[in-house]
């Protein structure tokens, strides 16, 4: 059976939107792999991915994001979309591997880190 990617990642995105990390771990393996590729490690499991999560949204208290584009593949889409919080907007790339039960297995978050830090000083400015 063939996982619609596009009604899945319909759903992560809305959970995503309402801030709700407890929604969107819900949509992960036990064993997902979330990693931001942004200088620390990747979080491994549904639990540590949610706290990961919920760190975003304290870091971003005003997260909301913008989407840019959406590439579907068989088991995986990318996802082209700029952050957006309190001033700070920088774009990224994800990557989400999905498992053929409908799962997010892996997301790997790749970020404009240049971009971040010079936004994050412009807002402090």
């Amino acid at each position: 059976m063939q996982v619609d990617l596009k009604h899945l990642s319909d759903r992560y995105f809305a959970a995503w939107a309402q801030r709700d990390p407890e929604a969107i771990a819900a949509l992960h393996t036990q064993d997902t792999r979330f990693w931001t590729h942004a200088g620390t490690p990747p979080v491994v499991g549904r639990d540590a991915a949610r706290e990961a999560f919920a760190k975003l949204f304290e870091q971003f208290p005003d997260f909301s994001f913008e989407i840019h584009r959406v590439l579907y593949g068989n088991d995986h889409w990318v996802l082209d979309w700029a952050l957006i919080s309190g001033g700070v907007r920088f774009d990224c790339l994800d990557l989400v591997t999905v498992t053929a039960d409908g799962l997010v297995a892996r997301k790997d978050s790749f970020i404009d880190s240049a971009q971040l830090m010079a936004s994050m000083n412009q807002a402090r400015a």
